[in-house]
């Protein structure tokens, strides 16, 4: 976008987590935004980081004419019924992952914003980890040639269970649906869908409600891709391990963006998005392998050209919609103890 242009106005539903962590710091990086309003229980935290926002309820904030652009950063069961309201209220929307609980409304909610002309897109922001970015470099200039293996870890040290709504008994909580939704986009960009998958989902702390441990292996012929997340995890894996019939290449540590974003970086200032060389992947024939910078900028960047016409959005609701896909496989799988065949999904 242009600086002749006005800012696209936007307003958050929802200011936990995702939404203050994430959604309002990127968009201040970005010119093309100007987040004028947030609904949220939390006014004072509102009132301290962002004092030029207006702090409306969820119906005052989507019933406002001035917003171009709505975020939907609540709890993931409410997820698609406040993307509908948005869209019917004309405004352009951005759904924080997971997309729905249900692929199939995840499609309905696709048709609906196209017939509208209205850019709708899903928040999964770990498609601009430094590390999975280095990932896509290395298989695309094939440097481990034909792929046998990859492994991505998800692992976390928590072992007491939490009093939030991501660790309740209610639909969508627990890490499958929280990371597994970001190592399933992963791996749907790199390869797909896959032809079958295996899944084993539990509940391993002590007073768990929610899933907290998940292994997944998904088929590709002969390529196997395996995604596991624990949460009681003392000495995590490796990060990414990926086997080739021409080398091996692996790393450890999760991408700094989210630990930067905490201790207050932004993008933009010196170091953001840059990994430590202690964490660079190795590979087997010898030699570490930088990872490229991390820039989870470039989401709200993408969207402000969507936005002015200019672009596609940066995440389509259709390769969100595969993720749902393969969550709610791989829940049936856990469920029925069997291998589920996945027809093929929506591009």
């Amino acid at each position: 976008m242009t600086s002749s242009r006005p800012p696209i106005r936007v307003g958050l539903l929802g200011y936990g987590l995702s939404g203050a962590l994430f959604h309002a710091p990127l968009l201040a990086a970005e010119p093309a935004f100007s987040l004028v309003a947030i609904a949220t229980q939390r006014a004072a935290d509102v009132a301290r980081d962002w004092p030029a926002a207006r702090v409306l309820s969820p119906d005052a904030l989507l019933a406002d004419p001035s917003i171009d652009l709505v975020i939907v950063a609540s709890p993931n069961d409410s997820h698609a019924s406040l993307a509908e309201r948005a869209l019917r209220a004309g405004k352009h929307v951005v759904v924080e992952k997971p997309f729905t609980l249900d692929a199939a409304e995840a499609l309905r909610l696709d048709a609906f914003a196209t017939e509208r002309g209205l850019c709708l897109t899903v928040f999964h922001s770990r498609r601009w980890d430094g590390d999975f970015l280095t990932v896509r470099r290395l298989l695309e200039d094939g440097r481990l040639g034909r792929l046998f293996s990859f492994e991505s870890h998800y692992d976390r040290f928590r072992p007491q269970v939490k009093a939030r709504w991501k660790e309740d008994a209610v639909p969508g909580a627990g890490t499958l649906w929280d990371l597994g939704a970001h190592l399933l986009d992963q791996a749907l960009l790199l390869f797909g869908m896959p032809d079958s998958l295996d899944a084993d989902v539990g509940q391993q702390r002590e007073g768990a409600r929610a899933p907290d441990w998940f292994h997944l292996v998904l088929r590709y012929g002969e390529l196997r891709v395996l995604l596991h997340s624990g949460s009681v995890v003392h000495e995590p894996w490796h990060r990414f391990v990926l086997q080739g019939e021409q080398g091996a290449w692996h790393k450890t540590g999760l991408d700094p963006q989210e630990e930067q974003l905490r201790a207050g970086l932004r993008p933009g200032q010196p170091g953001w998005g840059l990994e430590p060389a202690e964490r660079h992947g190795r590979l087997s024939q010898g030699g570490s392998v930088p990872t490229l910078p991390g820039c989870y900028e470039d989401f709200y960047r993408r969207l402000a050209r969507a936005v002015a016409g200019e672009g596609p959005v940066p995440v389509t609701a259709a390769s969100a919609a595969q993720v749902i896909q393969i969550l709610q496989a791989a829940e049936r799988s856990a469920r029925e103890g069997r291998r589920i065949h996945l027809a093929p999904g929506p591009t």
